[in-house]
């Protein structure tokens, strides 16, 4: 299934109105199963749907890490690979009765089904001390994750999320329709590959909101940034937890609200 979906819109302008071939983001459910009971539907846009269900999986603390999982596949009678399943590793056993929503997640909304600001709150590890950044490795970062984002540049309507190491490398950038779902592809493909994270940054490409810290907070990422506001549960929970969150990180500034000790000198090194 193609990431984009083309449509015939009318233009409209000061001169009239004109048809005109457009792309459209492709927003598509998927169906996530453990152990043959299904999970939670994710509405999302298709692709890199096996690094989702195992960010997902990771940062919604249904698995304490990638090391739990033993693969994460297509369920054989779909041929639309709308429904996957995550096979445990052995010797590993958890409740899907523990997890399951019973509400779909929809591209907008990443706690959609969960009854109470505490069961949000899933249990996070120590975050690391470091890094300590410069403003200008931070000032750096959202160029190199906008030079990506190849599906918003043919739509406009696609959230992107990176992770960066402390030297500001570009680690892995992810696009999805939901902003949630984009944050769990990156965690999920970078998991897959090593193990803790470690002293990174994750940035997003529009606010940093609870969702996001929290799904940062427990994949062991300290530090979150975004090119917009952040809002104040996020902020609250970060603090709580020992995070850096930056926002309005674009043009030659940017906000620290909290975490302001894991930031450096000017240089970026």
């Amino acid at each position: 299934m193609s990431q984009t979906t083309p449509w015939r819109v009318t233009k409209a302008s000061r001169d009239g109105l004109a048809p005109a071939d457009d792309r459209l983001v492709t927003e598509a459910p998927l169906e996530m199963r453990l152990g043959g009971t299904p999970l939670a539907v994710l509405m999302r846009t298709p692709g890199d749907d096996a690094d989702l269900l195992l960010g997902f999986a990771i940062t919604e603390g249904i698995v304490l890490g990638p090391r739990e999982v033993a693969e994460v596949k297509v369920v054989a009678e779909d041929p639309e690979r709308n429904r996957w399943e995550i096979v445990l590793a052995d010797g590993v056993r958890v409740d899907p009765e523990r997890f399951r929503r019973n509400l779909y997640t929809t591209s907008s909304c990443g706690v959609c089904g969960k009854a109470s600001i505490d069961a949000l709150k899933v249990a996070a590890p120590e975050p690391p001390a470091g890094p300590v950044l410069s403003a200008d490795l931070l000032l750096s970062l959202p160029a190199k994750m906008r030079d990506l984002q190849e599906t918003f540049d043919v739509t406009g309507g696609q959230h992107a999320a990176a992770v960066f190491d402390a030297a500001g490398e570009l680690l892995g950038v992810r696009e999805d329709v939901g902003r949630h779902n984009a944050v769990d592809k990156v965690i999920g493909a970078l998991a897959a590959r090593r193990w803790p994270l470690g002293e990174l940054v994750l940035l997003v490409s529009g606010r940093v909101s609870f969702e996001i810290v929290q799904k940062a907070a427990v994949a062991g990422i300290p530090v979150v940034g975004g090119v917009s506001a952040a809002s104040s549960l996020a902020v609250e929970l970060a603090a709580e937890l020992g995070l850096t969150v930056i926002g309005f990180l674009r043009d030659e500034s940017f906000n620290v609200y909290t975490g302001a000790d894991r930031l450096g000198g000017t240089s970026a090194g």
